[in-house]
């Protein structure tokens, strides 16, 4: 079985935008990114990202734009010689109440039932607070970057960061992970 990282896409794959990120122009990889991607590819892990899309149900993008976006990520990453094996999302509010919307782990719970296997020591790597609740709700271990709003959350501390390593960026994540750091 391949080895397995979960990865948060604003933020940590793409800029984040406060105004979300609504059409594939507006997808812009975080410099390194999608060679970090490639390097996990290439060592043999499973990359799967797991993101909030509530831009869905607050009406600013729809499915099918969604799915633009998706295909210049994985176009972006593939031209690097990297490959994202799955993409779950949430697409609902963040008064809707479900499951899937992180800080809820839903999404990594799917992630895990979906691929057969435990999340137990499975790098999930964000930039919010959320992000890191979530893994480890779902039993992962929590890495933050500091791209995206990752500053901010590293800033602001609380519980959701105690214990967790914390990088300048996914390539440098990337770069602990292989060389056993992570």
């Amino acid at each position: 079985m391949a080895r397995l990282v979960i990865l948060d896409r604003d933020g940590v794959i793409n800029e984040d935008s406060d105004a979300y990120i609504k059409s594939p122009e507006e997808w812009v990889p975080v410099p390194g990114s999608p060679e970090a991607i490639a390097r996990l590819t290439r060592a043999g892990f499973q990359v799967v990202v797991a993101t909030n899309q509530s831009g869905i149900a607050r009406g600013l993008f729809d499915l099918e734009t969604l799915h633009r976006i998706h295909a210049r990520m994985h176009r972006v990453v593939a031209e690097a010689g990297g490959r994202i094996d799955a993409v779950f999302f949430c697409p609902h509010g963040p008064d809707a109440g479900c499951r899937c919307r992180k800080p809820a782990p839903g999404l990594l719970e799917e992630i895990s039932a979906r691929l057969g296997t435990t999340l137990e020591g499975v790098p999930a790597v964000g930039d919010s607070a959320r992000d890191l609740e979530a893994a480890r709700a779902a039993g992962a271990r929590p890495v933050l970057v500091r791209t995206g709003k990752g500053r901010r959350t590293e800033a602001a501390g609380g519980p959701a960061l105690e214990g967790v390593p914390v990088f300048d960026d996914l390539a440098a994540a990337v770069d602990a992970l292989l060389a056993g750091r992570l």
